[in-house]
């Protein structure tokens, strides 16, 4: 089995993904295969739990059950609210017309609100790590997240990224702030357009992180946070190289050259037989975990290395490059581990 068939044995919201991205399938095949997600596997799984209410958990953030007692320290936290549900559907790639998540969103703009304020879901919150994810899911799902959009742009700091202590007094940026923001950014610009201001500060957010080769002290060029250099998914807040360089891809522009350090990086873990691990688990309470462990080899992690390397020139390894070719018919050919 190749490592392009062990991706495609498994959830479909891996495998339209690696029919758009790898495969290159026609675009009946892919969409085919996308309009599975809300249906089966993982996707509906995870909105079979959704509340009547809209939301997940019964809290926009945290549970509700999490809500006034003490979170634990290290980013151990639950992962099960509405916010973390709506970024793994949109990781997932489900298709925002659905009729489920046209519905789910609508609840939510009804009936979610911020732990912090009590503000409307889509009308963001103070921080600017959350109000990064605010952006992006408002602007994959279709809702008008301009506010927080305004928000975000007061909220750089003068070395080009953000901090969610900048209100506390942080004049320093954080990576993972950082990464949330420029992700909700390029997806409101890819989204609407953007303008020329929200071009600007995503450009400054970029220097932030390449100025870095994204994980190394601009100072001394040394490794910032060993922590940067495993790889997770999903990401959660946290930031990676691998959720950088999948960043950087997305924006659709050539790679730059500072990036060259990542993409070594990323090259050298790729295993013997062509996958990459998963690495670094963020704990917390989950709905259902979507792979083995830390240690095992990773769809997810291999999916998001194949396409980034095939995105630097580097192709498909030659464990994976195998002629492919599928017809327009949805029943997608199907193997076995």
């Amino acid at each position: 089995m190749t490592v392009l068939d062990w991706l495609r044995d498994s959830d479909p919201a891996i495998r339209w993904q690696v029919l758009r991205d790898l495969d290159g399938a026609t675009t009946g095949v892919v969409t085919a295969e996308r309009s599975r997600v809300a249906t089966e596997g993982w996707g509906a799984r995870l909105l079979a739990l959704r509340g009547a209410d809209g939301q997940w958990a019964g809290g926009a953030y945290f549970p509700a059950a999490a809500v006034g007692t003490d979170v634990p320290a290290a980013g151990c936290q639950p992962w099960t609210a509405t916010t973390y549900s709506l970024l793994q559907l949109r990781d997932f790639g489900v298709d925002p017309k659905n009729d489920q998540i046209r519905r789910t969103v609508e609840l939510v703009r009804e009936n979610c609100r911020w732990e912090e304020g009590a503000q409307p879901y889509f009308t963001g919150e103070v921080e600017p790590c959350i109000n990064g994810m605010a952006v992006g899911l408002g602007a994959y799902f279709g809702e008008d997240v301009d506010g927080v959009v305004a928000r975000l742009l007061g909220d750089q700091l003068n070395d080009g990224g953000w901090n969610c202590w900048a209100a506390d007094g942080a004049v320093v940026s954080s990576v993972a702030t950082t990464i949330n923001v420029l992700e909700g950014l390029l997806a409101h610009e890819q989204a609407t357009g953007g303008s020329a201001e929200t071009s600007e500060a995503r450009r400054r957010g970029e220097e932030y992180l390449l100025d870095r080769r994204l994980f190394r002290r601009k100072s001394t060029g040394e490794t910032a946070d060993p922590a940067w250099l495993k790889f997770s998914f999903p990401t959660r807040w946290h930031y990676d190289v691998l959720r950088a360089l999948d960043y950087f891809r997305s924006t659709g522009n050539p790679p730059d050259p500072r990036l060259a350090d990542a993409t070594e990086l990323l090259g050298s873990k790729r295993q013997p037989d062509g996958t990459w691990l998963l690495e670094n688990t963020h704990p917390g309470q989950v709905h259902f975990q979507l792979e083995d462990g830390d240690g095992r080899p990773s769809r997810w992690n291999t999916l998001r290395a194949l396409r980034v390397l095939k995105w630097c020139g580097d192709g498909v390894p030659a464990q994976a490059r195998l002629p492919v070719s599928f017809s327009d018919d949805p029943m997608l050919p199907r193997s076995t581990w």
